[in-house]
């Protein structure tokens, strides 16, 4: 039986990455689309999975690559500034390691923080196959529109 490690990475991973065919919900023909703007079209799903963004508040969460994660988050603090926040999760053969603050703070991931990292890649694995590729998430066949 797969450890929990090995079944958070193989979440997060993910299966081969499943060739779009089908069209947006916007009727795009995604084939078309750049990989950036696929991304940010995975990312508009990944942003919701956490929950209501706070006025004010951008959120970007998306699968980057195979082995990476990233959230982004910019707000205006007290005094009006411009903030902002980027957490890079990356899998690795022993883990999965946090990177924040360009490098400064890493970590690798355990506990109730792996297991909200898992779930929520879960989550957004089956929302952009559904949404954006019109695939079922677990047979990778098209859906039936």
């Amino acid at each position: 039986m797969p450890t929990l490690m090995q079944q958070a990475m193989g979440l997060l991973v993910g299966e081969q990455p499943i060739k779009p065919q089908s069209t947006t919900p916007k009727q795009r023909s995604l084939n078309k689309l750049t990989e950036r703007q696929l991304i940010k079209l995975e990312s508009e799903i990944g942003r919701t999975i956490f929950g209501e963004i706070p006025k004010g508040r951008t959120r970007e969460f998306f699968c980057l690559d195979a082995d990476t994660w990233v959230w982004h988050e910019t707000w205006k603090d007290e005094n009006n500034k411009e903030q902002e926040r980027t957490v890079r999760y990356e899998i690795h053969s022993n883990g999965i390691l946090k990177i924040e603050n360009n490098g400064k703070n890493c970590n690798m991931l355990k506990g109730e923080e792996l297991m909200n990292l898992t779930l929520a890649a879960r989550m957004y694995h089956e929302k952009v196959l559904r949404e954006i590729y019109k695939r079922d998430p677990h047979s990778g066949k098209l859906l039936n529109s």
